[in-house]
């Protein structure tokens, strides 16, 4: 059975620097009919458990800290076995807002691959929207999965703490805008859209600012 990517949006709130916003979340299922890997565990650990059908769960991966990627990653890793929960260590700071009592439970590093129903995701450091944003490369699936590194219309948001406009742009140059033009972005938040189609954009952003 070869592995497929689902989709799965949840709502719920996202809070830093002391606001508050309600925040619709892409979560994705890469996988086969028995073993799946979860990528940003949004808001609802019962409905993303629930779409997952009873597959054994791999890894809940995080594409970074902010509070609504991780809020609902303890309990999902709790309802299906204690499957490890994966951050760059260089957001812990971040996670620790969030849930203060309860570490990751494995570092992520640039190039490590995680292997999911015969296929493989490759993760590409890509800081910028927070010090250990990651994106996770699936070339044999034709996509990459950016968090909230990069959407259709231009980088993350970089105005709030921890985050940085100029180490955004490098990530997107360096690591995203090389890979493929037909590769799809998936998004953390809103519409896909491919590699081809943003990447003619890249000064318009930097003249934009964040």
């Amino acid at each position: 059975m070869a592995a497929r990517i689902e989709q799965l949006v949840t709502s719920g709130e996202f809070s830093l620097d002391g606001g508050t916003w309600q925040v619709d979340n892409n979560v994705w299922i890469v996988g086969d009919d028995s073993e799946a890997v979860v990528i940003d565990a949004a808001h609802d650990a019962a409905a993303i458990h629930a779409a997952l059908g009873g597959r054994r769960l791999l890894a809940v991966v995080s594409t970074h800290a902010h509070n609504d990627h991780v809020d609902a990653a303890p309990a999902l890793s709790a309802l299906n076995g204690g499957a490890p929960v994966l951050l760059h260590p260089s957001d812990q700071v971040l996670w620790r807002q969030t849930h203060p009592d309860r570490e990751p439970d494995a570092a992520l590093a640039d190039g490590q691959e995680i292997p999911v129903a015969g296929t493989v995701l490759t993760v590409l450091h890509t800081p910028g929207h927070s010090p250990g944003a990651v994106s996770l490369y699936a070339p044999e699936l034709g996509t990459v999965f950016t968090g909230d590194t990069l959407f259709a219309g231009g980088p993350g948001a970089t105005g709030r703490s921890f985050s940085d406009f100029p180490t955004i742009v490098a990530s997107i140059r360096e690591r995203l805008l090389t890979l493929p033009p037909e590769t799809v972005v998936r998004t953390g938040h809103g519409d896909s859209t491919t590699v081809g189609a943003e990447a003619p954009h890249l000064a318009e952003w930097i003249a934009r600012g964040h």
